[in-house]
Formats: structure tokens, C-alpha cells, sequence
């Protein structure tokens, strides 16, 4: 099958457009393409879904042991003939020099790397840069490079003398064009701007096809054998067109899903889908919450851009809080927490009134952005995650029923951010990844 991981030299190379771009080509020849995406992000694998029609896993070397990758990957794969990783930042930049890095991520899976470079302002000084990167780390294998942003053919032949000089082959190039850059990461999946990426991968693909050079990317095929087997992948994976639901178990799990509450790791679903049977509904369509529920879980996502749909839902709001208050059991992630508390102040500074479960507000105005790495213990498990939104939580109640706890970043430091929990609800700006724990431990704080 075919097995590589998209690199670049650093961020804004291209990488996304040209990842997404080649999901549609090799979509384009009948083959089933199965995508990854390297580090914590869920919105390029929204892009990606679209791009191959098949749903794009996250590896994270941080927030994930190196065996439930390899596992996580080797099962995903099965029965696709592709597999298209995109990166994250440039190949080696990682949370600590290269951990944490695509590079990482290669090296771990043994998949060939095909970097993207910018060569807008560069010719032969390229050659330079593409030594370093073949010969910097023999494990992680640089089989070809695609040059981004070439002026003309011309410049494309000195930027493919400088790669022979270097010993990388180059595969082709992508010309200065307009109308093929990704939409901004926080303008939300609605139908129009669905339209318009899915529109982007065609364009992409299509400049991939025309200026490809050799017979691409057939050197990037690998036989099976250096996957893990089959044998090896977790018995709880479940294939990416559906969740698997557990064994005959009284458990019901409802998980809100729309284009409001969007950011949900795969693999934390296939684990929900372990626990019991997933029932999904819609904040946002106005469906009520589903009965005789045992767990509900709010993922992240884009609450501020439908806060006027969302606030006209009473009904699930109050659904929401006799839930809570009889000692139902809720896990929200940043979007969802936002959800659950009292109000939400958009970024035009109208008020929408949310669930009222929690007693916080949250703006959108004078909102910095918040990222980074987080984890914390409870018991004897060590819980690891991402934080990344711009809103901030403006008004925070507490009481014998809130409680607080702090979490640290990727070297151990505290950090400000912090995990509620009210009654059985627990809820934090943090996005916890549990594909291979359980989120059951979260209450046992």
C-alpha cells in the first residue's frame, strides 16, 4: 500500500492544502485513502474527511503511548491501499526538540516522509536546506520533496538541480496560485464553507496531476509487512465508518454532535462506543436530550458562532440542568463547557443565554488564544490532552458543589487552566484524550 507522511521545512509551506489535495487525487483513482493527522489538531481533519471521504485519526506521540499508535494506525489502515499522514509545524519542531514532532511520528510508524518546501524566495541555496533534512536523522526517511510557490518551469529547474545535488528526489511543484488557500481554521463547518474546501481539494488536485513529475507516488509503496499485523491492533478498535457499540450493556451514552460541537478525537468515541451503546444528537437542530442516559458527553467546537440557534433550545437547557442536579453524569470540552454555563458573550458583545448547568459566563470579546499541551492525575492515571480556544471564562461562581483543579503543561509547570467539577459534571477548557484509558477515573475526583 501506499504510506506517507506530509513534512515541511516549517509551518506555512502548504502543507494542509497540498495534503488535502492529494487525498482527492488518490480518491480520484478508486483507491481508499485512509488519513492521519500528526499533534492534537481537529480541524484539519475535518479538512481531510472531506478531501478523502473517510474519516482522518489523530496520531499525538504526547497524549498517546508509541504502542497505541502504532496499533491505532496498523488498525486504521486495514483495508485501505492509502495512507496519508499530514504533519504538524515543520518536520522535526516538536513540544521538546523532536518529541512530540511528525518526524517522531515517521521514525515510530517507519513511513517514508515527502517534504513540502516554500520556495518563493529560494533556488539553489535549497539544495542546502534538503541535505540537512536527508542527513539530520537517518530514521527518518526523506524520499522526495514537492517544491510550494515556483515562479515558473524555469525556477522549477533550478529548484530540481538543487534536490538531485542534494540526493532527495523531486517529485514536482505546486505554482504561485490564487484561490487555494485553506479557509480560516475558526469559521466552523457550515454547508457553505464545506462546499467551498471540497471545491479547494479539487483545485489542489488538479495542480498535484498537471505538474507531478515522474511516475509518483508509487516510490512511497510499502508492503504490509511493515505495518504492525492485524493480530496486533487493539480487540477494542473499531473500523472508521461506525462505531462499534459494546456488548448488551444497560449503559447509554448521548454525545452532542453538529457543526456547533464538532472536536471529538476518534478514538475517545470508539471508547465511549465500548462502554455502552452512543446515541448522538443535535444542540444545535434543537433536539431534546436523549432519555434514560447513563453519561452525556458535550465535545468541543464553535458554540459562539451558533449561540442564537443554541440559545432558543430551552428545552434541552433545562433537560440539561434536571440532569445534573438529580446526578446525571457530564464530560464538556471547551465549546461544550461553554455551553453548559449561564451565558455567552459573542464577539459583537451581545449576551446569548446558554444551559445555566455551571456557574460561569464566557466572552468572546478581548479573548487572547490559549494553547498547549495539558495533563493531569487522578488516582493512578495520568490524563493528557490540548487546550486551544480564544474565549475566556469571565465570571466564575463556586460553592460546596464546585470544585477546581489545576493542570500542567507538557514540562510538568502548573498552568492556569482549570478542570470543574459541579454535582457529577466535570468540564474544563481542556481537550482530554482517553483512546487508551478510562474517562470513568474522572470522577473519581
Amino acid at each position: 500500500m501506499i504510506q506517507l507522511l506530509i513534512g515541511a521545512a516549517s509551518s506555512g509551506s502548504g502543507k494542509t492544502t497540498f495534503t488535502m489535495g492529494l487525498l482527492r487525487a488518490l480518491a480520484r483513482r478508486g483507491l481508499i485513502v485512509q488519513p492521519f493527522k500528526c499533534g492534537p489538531d481537529y480541524i484539519d481533519t475535518q479538512f481531510h474527511d472531506i478531501a478523502a471521504g473517510r474519516e482522518s485519526v489523530n496520531l499525538d506521540t504526547w497524549m498517546a503511548s508509541p504502542e497505541h499508535i502504532r496499533q491505532v494506525y496498523a488498525h486504521y489502515c486495514h483495508g485501505a491501499d492509502a495512507a496519508v499522514i499530514e504533519g504538524v509545524m515543520g518536520l522535526f519542531d516538536g513540544y521538546d526538540r523532536m518529541q512530540g514532532s511528525s518526524a517522531q511520528i515517521a521514525a515510530l510508524l517507519d513511513v517514508p516522509v515527502l517534504l513540502v518546501v516554500n520556495a518563493r524566495s529560494t533556488a539553489y541555496s535549497v539544495a542546502a536546506l534538503l541535505h540537512g533534512f536527508r542527513t539530520f536523522r537517518p530514521d527518518v526517511r526523506i524520499a522526495g520533496v514537492v517544491f510550494n510557490q515556483v515562479a515558473s518551469e524555469s525556477h522549477y529547474a533550478f529548484l530540481k538541480a538543487a534536490a538531485d545535488d542534494a540526493g532527495v528526489p523531486s517529485l514536482g511543484w505546486i505554482p504561485r496560485t490564487e484561490g487555494i488557500e485553506v479557509p480560516s481554521r475558526h469559521l466552523g463547518l457550515t454547508i457553505g464553507l464545506e462546499q467551498e474546501i471540497s471545491a479547494l481539494a479539487d483545485r489542489a488536485a488538479d495542480l498535484i496531476e498537471r505538474h507531478r513529475d515522474g511516475s509518483w507516488p508509487l516510490p512511497f509503496t510499502a508492503t504490509r509487512a511493515s505495518m504492525v499485523s492485524d493480530t496486533d491492533t487493539p480487540k477494542s478498535s473499531v473500523q472508521p465508518e461506525s462505531l462499534t457499540q459494546g456488548e448488551p450493556s444497560p449503559m447509554r451514552i448521548a454525545v452532542a454532535r453538529d457543526r456547533a460541537f464538532n472536536f471529538a478525537y476518534r478514538e475517545n468515541l470508539d471508547r465511549l462506543g465500548q462502554m455502552g451503546r452512543v446515541v448522538f444528537f443535535s444542540p444545535l437542530a434543537g433536539d431534546e436530550l436523549p432519555k434514560n442516559v447513563d453519561l452525556v458527553y458535550l465535545p468541543g467546537g464553535y458554540p459562539e458562532l451558533f449561540a442564537p440557534q443554541l440559545a432558543l433550545n430551552r428545552m434541552l437547557a433545562s433537560q440539561l440542568v434536571q440532569y445534573a442536579e438529580n446526578g446525571g453524569r457530564i464530560f464538556a470540552e471547551c465549546g461544550g463547557m461553554m455551553y453548559l454555563g449561564k451565558s455567552l458573550t459573542d464577539q459583537d458583545g451581545k449576551v446569548w443565554p446558554m444551559a445555566g448547568v455551571l456557574p460561569i459566563e464566557c466572552t468572546m470579546q478581548g479573548a487572547r488564544l490559549h494553547l498547549g499541551y495539558r495533563s493531569m492525575t487522578i488516582g493512578s492515571t495520568e490524563f493528557r490532552g490540548h487546550e486551544f480556544h480564544y474565549s475566556k471564562i469571565v465570571q466564575k461562581g463556586s460553592g460546596p458543589n464546585c470544585t477546581f483543579w489545576v493542570q500542567s503543561n507538557a514540562r510538568g509547570e502548573k498552568v492556569d487552566t482549570e478542570l470543574f467539577r459541579y454535582r457529577n459534571v466535570i468540564a474544563g477548557y481542556t481537550h482530554w484524550y482517553w483512546g487508551e484509558s478510562d474517562i470513568n477515573a474522572f470522577w473519581e475526583l
